[in-house]
Formats: C-alpha cells, structure tokens, sequence
C-alpha cells in the first residue's frame, strides 16, 4: 500500500510538471519557456523536474519509445506460418493492449495543446519527425530481419509506412476533432484495420451498411 501511495504521488508530481510546461509554452512559446520556469510553475526543485525529464522536449516526447521493444519482439518472434502483414498487425495490436492501460491519462484539451505545440513549433516538428521517421526504420528492418530472403526492404518499408502512416493521421485528426483519449485510441485501432485491410475494405463496408 505505502508503496502504491508513493507511485501515485510520483504520478501526480509528473503531472504537474507536464500541465505546467504545457500552459507555459502556450502563453509564452516552447524557445522563451525554461526549465527553471515550468519547475517554478509545478512548485517542483528543478533537481526534481530532472528526475522525471530529462530536457523540456521530453515534456512532450515523454512516452516516446516507450515499450516498443514490445511491438519488435512480436516481429522478431513470428508464428509460425505468419505472413508479414499478419505480424504486422499482431505487433500494433500487442503493443497498444501493452501501452494503453499505461499511458498517463490526458484530457482533450491538454492532447490539443501538445498537438498544436508540435504541429507549429520548429524545433518539436524535427523532434516528432524524426521519432517517426526512426520507428518505421526499426520496424521495418525488424520485418527483412524476421522474413529473410521472402521480404525485401522496399515491400517493408512500405508495409510500415502505410501502417503508422494510418495511425498517425487518423490520432492526430481524431485530436483536432477534440475527441476523447479513449476515442484516440480507437482512431489508432480504426486506421490499423484500414491499412491492413486495405482500402477497397472500407468501400465494402459502406455498402454494407
């Protein structure tokens, strides 16, 4: 119990710190907010704010590169008999029924306000380009790796963009429609079937509604 009691306060202290930062660099911009402010502001020590971040990009890149591990051992451990595509599908899966009951809970609001600081601040759209760019890359080689000699890293490279692709856009309109967390998540599980599907899937399921 005491142990539980002392997550929960860690929990409650790194949402401070995220509201804060988040707040500050919308009334004042990302490049003018410091570290020493957004600490200030969450009534932490900076010593503090460096415990659970490491810079203030990391405010919003946090849960990047969190349990992906978990997505690359699915591909690396494929059943047998398993076709790209299916693995594919299963490791997306897998990590999101991993990573949602785990994600630090966001209000709408607060998920708009991230997406607006990415979407319009320089430095954050490299940073978010990048994760993305560095994620298909790992995914895909992780797919030539686990089918040798039957998929080329063109076909993967193309199987992994077409997939986060999905994802991606799907999340960030699902966002600026102003949707619930909840609801972001099953933008990312509707975008998931869609590319793995294909898109002649979505045309036979509007005809048979």
């Amino acid at each position: 119990m005491q142990e539980a009691r002392r997550e929960r306060k860690k929990q409650l202290t790194r949402q401070r710190i995220v509201l804060a930062a988040i707040q500050l660099f919308e009334e004042q911009g990302y490049e003018q907010t410091t570290v020493a402010q957004i600490a200030e502001a969450a009534d932490v020590d900076p010593k503090t704010f460096f415990n659970y971040f490491g810079s203030k990009d990391e405010v919003l890149f946090a849960d990047v590169d969190r349990d992906y591990d978990r997505l690359l051992e699915v591909i690396a451990n494929r059943r047998p008999g398993e076709d790209p595509g299916e693995v594919l599908r299963r490791a997306f899966q897998t990590y999101a029924a991993h990573r949602r009951p785990k994600a630090p809970s966001r209000e709408p609001e607060e998920l708009s306000a991230v997406l607006r600081l990415v979407l319009t601040t320089p430095s954050l759209q490299a940073r978010g380009l990048y994760e993305s760019l560095d994620l298909q890359q790992r995914i895909a080689e992780a797919l030539v790796k686990a089918f040798p000699g039957q998929l080329d890293p063109i076909t993967a490279a193309a199987m992994t963009g077409s997939v986060l692709g999905a994802i991606q856009h799907a999340t960030v309109t699902s966002v600026q429609l102003g949707r619930s967390q909840a609801e972001l998540w099953e933008a990312a599980a509707r975008a998931l079937d869609v590319a793995t599907h294909g898109l002649l899937s979505v045309r036979r399921q509007a005809e048979s509604r």
